[in-house]
């Protein structure tokens, strides 16, 4: 196949469409002429993962959609043909690559400062953009991650994955802290299985004893407390020695847990903030001044993110196997997307094949 993807002759190309909130429409191009230009590769999806992201969006409750949209940031494909300019990419025809769903200008302060991830024009695939609840698309080649022994299901996990690693990384969470991780979904997994490649000892709280039960045997977190008790902070105390925990992340974006992380900061320690709201989040000075603490915020993830983390996969650091508790097909994927919205199905991650 050449590089430039001059015989790549013709496809069909179908996509599944969030049209309206609550409304799903498949669409079938036959024959569909695609060729990657400069800098682009032609990627066939293999899997889709579906995140909060997706249900907020067919809720009519995600504030950064634009409808109709093409779902789809969690993505394991492979690559079909590249355009020119792509040789120094690191990237080959045949590669099974994750993908780096938000696309940048490279040209605000955040872009020329190495932080990407928050670009002030960002386009994230399946938000602002269409994205890969389909065949195949284009994608920028610098956007993908290639690994040599990853499946395309786990690869589909790379960008949740990278949330929480993210997180840890901006942390910077050292050996033998203490971590505290308010909140048991998929974020808080996330950054649980981090901090505990970095060598933390890790407490995850939430207030679903699911939650907890599911992240202390299959993740592996030692430490697990219903948020709801009312000696919370004793508890913790205890635990940690007589401390607080030196760093925290908050990972369910839920006001009155987001106010509550304070108080579980130690003096001198760090909160950091994965989960986000449309509220104003309050706090008590006195508190926050006396601890001098360091409040930062986790947004997406930077292209060495993907790296590190595809790499602590495939050197067996992170397991990756507790992830993926339900998956379907493009043919069934209406059917079991309502499923999945019903808390009793107890879902962790799903992901959707697109064979």
């Amino acid at each position: 196949m050449a590089s430039d993807g001059s015989d790549l002759g013709t496809m069909d190309y179908k996509c599944i469409c969030l049209t309206t909130p609550g409304s799903f429409t498949r669409k079938l191009e036959v024959g569909k002429n695609v060729k990657p230009g400069k800098g682009y590769a032609l990627v066939k999806t293999g899997f889709v993962g579906v995140c909060g992201t997706d249900y907020h969006a067919f809720g009519g409750n995600q504030p950064l959609f634009s409808y109709p949209r093409v779902l789809g940031h969690e993505l394991g494909v492979t690559v079909v043909a590249l355009g020119a300019d792509c040789d120094d990419a690191g990237v080959n025809v045949g590669d099974n690559c994750a993908v780096e769903p938000y696309f940048h200008c490279g040209k605000c302060i955040a872009c020329r400062r190495g932080k990407t991830n928050c670009c002030t024009s960002i386009e994230v695939l399946g938000v602002h953009i269409d994205g890969g609840l389909c065949s195949h698309f284009l994608c920028p080649v610098g956007k993908l991650h290639p690994s040599a022994t990853l499946p395309l299901d786990v690869l589909a996990l790379v960008e949740t994955l990278c949330i929480g690693a993210h997180a840890v990384f901006r942390g910077q969470v050292e050996a033998n802290e203490w971590a505290l991780v308010v909140g048991a979904g998929p974020i808080g997994m996330a950054a649980s299985q981090f901090a505990m490649a970095e060598g933390a000892n890790v407490i995850a709280i939430d207030i679903d004893d699911g939650r907890l039960a599911f992240i202390k045997e299959k993740v592996g977190v030692l430490h697990t407390l219903n948020a709801r008790s009312p000696t919370i902070l004793d508890e913790i105390t205890a635990i940690c020695g007589g401390d607080l925990p030196t760093t925290v992340f908050e990972a369910t974006g839920n006001i009155h847990s987001m106010k509550k992380s304070f108080e579980f900061v130690a003096h001198g320690g760090k909160l950091v903030f994965i989960g986000h709201t449309k509220l104003q989040v309050e706090y008590h000075n006195p508190l926050f001044h006396s601890r001098e603490m360091t409040i930062m915020g986790s947004r997406n993830a930077l292209g060495s993110d993907f790296k590190r983390t595809i790499k602590l996969i495939e050197d067996g650091k992170v397991d990756v196997t507790p992830w993926i508790t339900h998956r379907c097909t493009y043919d069934d994927f209406e059917e079991n997307f309502a499923e999945w919205l019903k808390p009793e199905t107890g879902v962790i991650k799903a992901v959707v094949s697109m064979e």
